[in-house]
């Protein structure tokens, strides 16, 4: 059974790696703000689901063209604080005034995810979830956070922090699943992979 990642995100690739899988990527292209556009009101589990189902099913066709049986792992992660949800900043002022706002605070990093079935080239199979932790920042100084913005990675990452990076430096503790902050949750993902039948002890690369 051949394992596909829908991300482009190494951050998701290095936790699967620690955790025994050897996945091909396969990047999806997905305009997520065109699929969070489409959606009525939703709460703040089905916009992740919703963007981790988009990118899933974005490369599914051309899984299934090159791989009979394979299983396709779509990720989304976003920041809810003080009420909104916050993905990538994107720019420098953005990102910095993010974290002036999340200083000394706390916030809920949701991950949906997608995985998705192929067998015989065709999907067989779709399970969805949300896993949500909760995240409490560090208060850094003005010069740290400049420094911080400065080397460029919150510009690209959910809510502008990272766990397994230079983020780490500035989050006080996580209540909840750290694999899922990082970008995709073990637990979770191997509970989906069950619901479609497939044991994720089956998808261990040979070295592990």
């Amino acid at each position: 059974m051949h394992f596909v990642l829908a991300s482009q995100s190494p951050a998701r690739l290095a936790v699967l790696r620690a955790a025994g899988i050897e996945p091909s990527v396969v990047v999806s292209g997905v305009d997520e703000d065109a699929v969070a556009a489409a959606l009525t009101d939703p709460s703040r589990e089905e916009l992740v689901t919703a963007l981790a189902l988009a990118k899933a099913e974005a490369v599914l066709a051309e899984v299934a063209r090159t791989h009979a049986d394979a299983v396709v792992v779509g990720c989304d992660s976003m920041l809810s604080f003080n009420g909104e949800m916050l993905g990538k900043p994107g720019d420098a002022e953005t990102a910095r005034k993010r974290w002036a706002q999340m200083a000394g605070g706390s916030g809920d990093l949701l991950t949906g995810h997608a995985v998705l079935l192929v067998k015989g080239g065709e999907k067989a199979g779709q399970a969805v979830g949300t896993q949500s932790t909760r995240v409490r920042f560090s208060s850094p100084t003005e010069a740290e956070i400049d420094a911080y913005v400065g080397t460029g990675e919150p510009l690209r990452v959910a809510g502008a922090f990272t766990l397994d990076g230079l983020g780490g430096w500035f989050v006080e503790g996580i209540d909840g699943d750290p694999s899922s902050v990082i970008g995709i949750s073990l637990p979770l993902t191997r509970r989906l992979l069950a619901e479609i039948g497939i044991s994720v002890t089956d998808l261990w690369s040979p070295t592990s």
